[in-house]
């Protein structure tokens, strides 16, 4: 073990002339196409440089090829796939309105039922700290906060071109950097896809079988460039508080292995060690007291067919569940990038607290199989001085646990050496 590698999960903070320009093309319609491309193309080369400044060894793009009309957007993950994909419409919420409400009975599996996102539990217990300005739950304007997916038609991939761009200003950037390996892209994963007002599918399982082959096309274009591609999934862990009654811990696992059947078909043939699985309960900023526990999810997550997987696992609901990979056995050849700083605090984590996160998940899977990473994705989330602090801190930790990791590996085997 030469070094801890570092990572993260997908956005960071874009350039705020990169968000107007954004604004003007999704909101406005008025942009200069080809000023906006040039500037993008400058920027993901800024960001990429800049990722591997401070210590990040696995770069991405910033997920800067996704668009984000606002500073602080905790939606731009789902929503940059909608203008990729025929069938699904971006309807003004007072359209769909009478649809937030509860699913139909077609998202029933088990006993569990798949409610709106203005029914999640979280919302509902917490209502006066998410209704107060001054609390900091609250939700931050963004393009989900006027717009409702909507599927209106057969859903198939169409977006091509803007993959082919978003690898062709990637992949010049990593040139630029002299960045060799570990180039990543984001792509919104199946489950989380097909969260949307459904006014076309006779059925949810038709709509998600259709997102699921659409989405394929942008892992297999990610991958075939060379890359790795990373499903953002987090409906995987967050369903189960979107729900207006609780089910059973049985009922949910049951609908969520039949979503993992799907994702595991629309990565039928392609490499799993070129694909990175990411989980997490949301990044919005509140209590998560409703959350699904890790230990009742933590095997289905491995079934999905990935080389590594993305958790949470440094903010305040969900540190404590290091302690379950005591128990569950990482397959050969699998890797697990655990949050070890996280979006969801502006306190910015002390190298030696990042260490020693670090050191608790190598000491039980083994430090080769470790990749430190961050809860979620810092873009829209926390204020760009915070975010590049944080990964600054996450780079510096990540020093720090490997060289104690070395020197507790050297100290073993002088203590096995015969007299």
């Amino acid at each position: 073990m030469a070094r801890i590698k570092t990572t993260h999960v997908g956005s960071l903070p874009r350039p705020k002339r990169l968000v107007e320009l954004n604004y003007q093309d999704v909101i406005d319609g008025k942009v200069d196409k080809a000023h906006f491309a040039q500037e993008l193309k400058n920027d993901v080369a800024d960001v990429v440089r800049r990722q591997k400044e401070v210590g990040i060894d696995l770069v991405n793009d910033g997920e800067y090829g996704h668009s984000m009309a606002y500073e602080y957007d905790y939606g731009s993950w789902w929503s940059y796939i909608i203008p990729r994909l025929t069938g699904i419409e971006a309807a003004p919420i007072s359209q769909v309105a009478g649809q937030l409400k509860t699913r139909p009975a077609t998202r029933k599996l088990g006993d569990f039922v798949l409610g709106s996102f203005v029914e999640r539990r979280d919302f509902a217990k917490f209502a006066d700290a998410y209704g107060d300005p001054r609390s900091g739950c609250n939700l931050p304007e963004m393009y989900l906060s006027h717009y409702m997916p909507t599927a209106r038609g057969k859903i198939a991939f169409r977006g091509h071109e803007q993959i082919q761009t978003d690898i062709a200003n990637f992949k010049a950037a990593l040139s630029a950097a002299r960045i060799k390996q570990g180039g990543w892209m984001n792509s919104v994963g199946p489950a989380s896809c097909a969260r949307c007002s459904n006014e076309y599918y006779e059925s949810d399982d038709d709509l998600f079988h259709d997102v699921a082959e659409a989405m394929r096309e942008e892992y297999k274009a990610i991958i075939d460039a060379g890359l790795t591609v990373q499903l953002d999934d987090p409906a995987i862990a967050e369903n189960w508080d979107q729900s207006k009654e609780e089910a059973s811990v049985k009922g949910y696992r049951r609908y969520t292995m039949s979503r993992i059947e799907v994702i595991n078909h629309a990565l039928r043939g392609l490499p799993p060690e070129k694909i990175r699985f990411h989980l997490c309960w949301g990044s919005w900023h509140g209590p998560h007291v409703t959350d699904f526990a890790m230990k009742d999810l933590i095997d289905l997550m491995l079934k999905i067919n990935a080389g590594a997987y993305s958790f949470e696992a440094a903010n305040a609901r969900h540190e404590h569940e290091w302690q379950l990979w005591d128990d569950v056995k990482l397959p050969d050849g699998k890797a697990i990038m655990p949050g070890i700083v996280t979006h969801s605090t502006n306190v910015i984590e002390h190298p030696e607290l990042v260490a020693h996160r670090i050191e608790r998940f190598a000491r039980i899977v083994g430090p080769d199989n470790v990749v430190a990473s961050t809860d979620c994705g810092l873009g829209g989330r926390v204020h760009p001085q915070i975010a590049w602090a944080k990964l600054e801190s996450l780079a510096i930790g990540a020093e720090l646990a490997a060289k104690r990791l070395r020197a507790s590996s050297r100290s073993r085997k002088s203590r096995k050496r015969p007299a």
